[in-house]
């Protein structure tokens, strides 16, 4: 019997305030949802080891998930986080518009960065049906802009989160 290999990633959580980053790593680190908003102040370090099938071989996938503050500006402290990443979740809010458009800013800062990483788009909140500002189209076209995935979300439910964070660790490791 063959012993599991076990490789290591960072992931890096991006995007404007209030858009969901910590609770999507709660909700797939803990399986966990709290309605109280904390804002994240400089970096949260989570981790959750997944097993994937790479070329008939399952190997255990160690995320390390960096949760970074979210903020419309790319600076020079928030790009030295970024160092050492393999990959990275960009995460909108589709009850707010601004955060999908903010996107741009931190894909770029990203690969300016990191340009030879893996991003996935997670739109969160997609159980807010009512208040929903964000089409599917104009997710689909961010994601296009980019060549990514992407996943409609729901911290709150659970919903697409695991299977967010499970492609982006078939990318991670079928690189």
């Amino acid at each position: 019997m063959s012993e599991l290999t076990l490789i290591s990633k960072k992931v890096c959580m991006l995007g404007d305030f209030a858009v969901g980053k910590t609770s999507l790593v709660r909700r797939f680190v803990h399986n966990l949802f709290d309605d109280k908003y904390l804002s994240t102040i400089g970096v949260k370090v989570s981790r959750k080891t997944i097993t994937i099938l790479r070329k008939g071989q399952f190997i255990e996938l160690s995320m390390l998930l960096w949760d970074l503050a979210g903020s419309e500006e790319f600076d020079r402290v928030k790009a030295n986080y970024l160092r050492g990443a393999s990959g990275a979740i960009l995460v909108c809010d589709l009850t707010r518009l601004e955060t999908l458009e903010n996107l741009d800013q931190y894909a770029n800062g990203f690969f300016k960065n990191m340009p030879d990483t893996k991003l996935i788009l997670a739109a969160n909140k997609s159980d807010l049906t009512d208040e929903r500002q964000v089409t599917e189209s104009q997710i689909v076209d961010v994601a296009n802009t980019f060549g990514i995935p992407y996943y409609l979300t729901s911290a709150k439910t659970g919903n697409d989160v695991e299977q967010l964070f499970r492609h982006l660790g078939h990318l991670l490791v079928n690189e």
